[in-house]
Order: structure tokens, then C-alpha cells, then sequence
């Protein structure tokens, strides 16, 4: 077989094709993550945000988006973190994974989408988590 070269364009002329692909709206930016929180449930700010949680107090953990994830605790308390940005693939499965040294969560932990494919559980997506913020579900009247 024999070995084909790629040509490949000179890298000034691929500079504004990389430069345009890195670029952030920031408005647009702003609505994803408004629209990623108004997926989740209704909620009240209880307080200020914390950078770390106590993992050994964390009784269940809910993706309600791929920006949002809400930390239920044991005795009732919620801590809502929104990622930085979104995670592919965490709103299909709704479930994480990480790995830890310390019994703490902290913002920029790493968090992976945990995807069943073919019936078997892999790590997807890297991403980190945002500061967490208490907050309480508002009661939605029926």
C-alpha cells in the first residue's frame, strides 16, 4: 500500500477559520444559559454561592440540563451549579460521574456525562462544574 500525503493549507489562511470557530457571542451565550435554567424547575435563591459541597452529604444528584445539575443533600438542602458551558450529551442519559481524591465537589471539578451505549455505561463529555447556589423549588400551584 502506498503512503498518500495530505496538503494541507498554509496556516495563515486557516488563522481566521480557527479565530471565528473560538469567537463567544455573548448575548447568545447569555440566552443559552437562561434557557438551559429555565428547563430546570422553578427555584428561589437562598443564599450565596459556595465553591465546594460535601460529597458524603449529597443524597441525589438531578441533571435537569446540559448546563444544570441540582445536588439534593441530606436533610432537604439544594445546591444548583450551572456549568460554564454545556455538556454534550448530559441532558440524554441525565446522569454523571466524576472522580474525586477528597470528600468534596468544587467549581472546575470535572464531571463526565455518563452515557449507556449498547447497554453498557461509558464516560462522554468532560466538563466542569459551576459555583454551587442554594436555593429552594418554588411549589407550583395546580
Amino acid at each position: 500500500m502506498t503512503p498518500r500525503l495530505l496538503a494541507l493549507a498554509p496556516l495563515p489562511l486557516l488563522a481566521p477559520l480557527m479565530l471565528g470557530a473560538c469567537a463567544v457571542d455573548p448575548e447568545a451565550e447569555a440566552a443559552r444559559t437562561q434557557a438551559a435554567l429555565d428547563a430546570a424547575p422553578p427555584a428561589t435563591i437562598k443564599g450565596a454561592g459556595q465553591s465546594c459541597i460535601n460529597r458524603d452529604q449529597v443524597r441525589n444528584t438531578v441533571v435537569r440540563s446540559d448546563r444544570v445539575i441540582d445536588f439534593e443533600m441530606v436533610g432537604g438542602k439544594v445546591y444548583r451549579s450551572t456549568l460554564p458551558s454545556r455538556c454534550p450529551g448530559l441532558e440524554w442519559d441525565r446522569a454523571i460521574t466524576y472522580e474525586t481524591s477528597i470528600n468534596q465537589l468544587c467549581t472546575q471539578q470535572i464531571v463526565y456525562a455518563l452515557q449507556t451505549i449498547g447497554g453498557n455505561l461509558q464516560r462522554g463529555a468532560g466538563c466542569s462544574l459551576g459555583e454551587f447556589v442554594p436555593v429552594e423549588y418554588v411549589k407550583v400551584k395546580e
